[in-house]
């Protein structure tokens, strides 16, 4: 196996392009979520949508809880836009600027919120990153992100909610407790756990949300709490979320086309970065190639998909969005490429189809480590999707669906035992060629 050793970055590329302004920057991401939106008012009446959303807010939201299944597609849709640009607004409020990461985390909130987030769920956790905040005299905006990153362990608040026979009040209070637990363990978590995998899995807030859930589960199942397994998933859609869905990645490759000089020259640079944990595309390169790269990315999984005979609906599209908002931190067409067709092939011997739903969200969110493909090769890549699929379908039973990012977990796994042994081999055949 041949590994690429690190790509000479030219002062070019490192060249900081002038920012749009502020306002510009928040119009532009809020744009996403109210064309779906848009969508889901007229796709679904609107009597139909808010019956839908109760439904969404009242269902146990563990792996896999189709939301277009729950509530319907125009209920989904609106559930995942109302907790994005409540989101949105949160930041706005806190005078943060938009940035790769704040594209990537966005984009998980929406992509998940058609499959377990929901607009009530999310903000005890994200009230237990505003307490860890506080306890440490800083500003909540410096763990905003992971607070949203939290948000996968969202089941688990509702869940709680549902509890046993105790009153309701005392089974909101209860919920509320765990959700502030979870979001007061997540800052630490996180900065511990990437020193594991180095920024080789980009989902880092899933590796430590896979920790968190693993040790409330076994809490809960201490205490006699049972979890059923569940798989709603939603099928017939393919026609309508294709269009959908192309249609909005090419609003983004034009808008990225339109709104800088030279877009499609800085999208080929975007190619050259080996995508390791903390790249920002549109700090190194703009909004405009950023933008490209999102749009080419979502285009190439939708009909990656399509290609394949898999459904499109909430969970997948939820894979698909998470692709596209990594597009602007990490994700690249050269690297999710090899990681993808790692996870097809290891389907081919295996029980299970590339086409079952929990190897459908493997194939999108197994990306998580294409920063391995990126920094050591096109067959390492195939290598460590390989290995991916294989872990991400049988390590979600340690906490019984309850962490939404199962595949950020498995991810934390398979990157934290790989890039060491790819690293050595890295580092043998430089001192052969006599670089060290």
């Amino acid at each position: 196996m041949r590994f690429t050793t690190n790509i000479p970055f030219t002062k070019e590329i490192h060249k900081d392009p002038k920012p749009l302004p502020r306002n510009t920057q928040y119009l532009l991401v809020a744009l996403a979520p109210a064309y779906f939106l848009f969508l889901g008012l007229i796709l679904q009446p609107i009597p139909e949508v808010i019956q839908g959303l109760i439904s969404i807010v009242l269902e146990p939201d563990f792996l896999i809880t189709d939301y277009v299944v729950v509530g319907g597609v125009g209920a989904a849709l609106v559930n995942a836009s109302l907790t994005t640009l409540m989101c949105l607004g949160l930041m706005y409020i806190l005078k943060m600027n938009i940035d790769g990461t704040s594209i990537a985390a966005l984009s998980l909130m929406m992509g998940f919120a058609l499959f377990g987030k929901n607009i009530v769920n999310v903000w005890s956790i994200i009230f237990g990153v505003f307490i860890y905040a506080k306890y440490h005299k800083t500003h909540l905006s410096n763990y905003l992100y992971i607070g949203f990153y939290g948000t996968s362990l969202s089941p688990i608040i509702t869940q709680t909610a549902q509890l046993g026979n105790f009153p309701l009040p005392i089974r909101l209070l209860l919920s509320l407790l765990v959700g502030t637990l979870i979001g007061f363990a997540m800052p630490p978590l996180c900065a511990h756990l990437y020193n594991t995998h180095k920024g080789f899995s980009l989902y880092n807030g899933g590796f430590a949300a896979g920790i968190i859930a693993t040790i409330i589960i076994s809490v809960f199942k201490s205490f006699g709490v049972e979890l059923e397994s569940r798989k709603l998933w939603a099928t017939g859609y393919n026609t309508l979320f294709a269009e959908v869905l192309i249609s909005f990645f090419v609003i983004l490759i034009i808008a990225g086309a339109l709104s800088s000089r030279n877009t499609f020259r800085k999208y080929m640079n975007i190619q050259k970065y080996p995508g390791i944990g903390g790249t920002d595309f549109t700090f190194s390169e703009g909004f405009g190639p950023t933008l490209v790269n999102m749009g080419v990315n979502g285009i190439f999984t939708t009909l990656y998909l399509l290609v394949i005979g898999a459904d499109l609906n909430g969970a997948s599209i939820g894979g698909i969005f998470t692709i596209v908002g990594f597009s602007a931190t990490g994700k690249t067409l050269r690297n999710i490429t090899p990681v993808m067709l790692g996870i097809t092939l290891c389907s081919l011997p295996s029980s299970w189809s590339i086409t079952d739903p929990s190897a459908v969200l493997a194939l999108l969110f197994g990306t998580t480590v294409a920063p391995i493909a990126g920094q050591f090769g096109f067959f390492a890549g195939i290598l460590a999707g390989f290995i991916h699929a294989a872990v991400a379908t049988n390590i979600g039973i340690v906490y019984g669906g309850m962490n939404l990012y199962n595949n950020g977990f498995a991810g934390g796994v398979v990157a934290s035992f790989l890039v060491p042994i790819f690293k050595s081999i890295q580092n043998r055949q430089a001192k052969v060629k006599g670089i060290l």
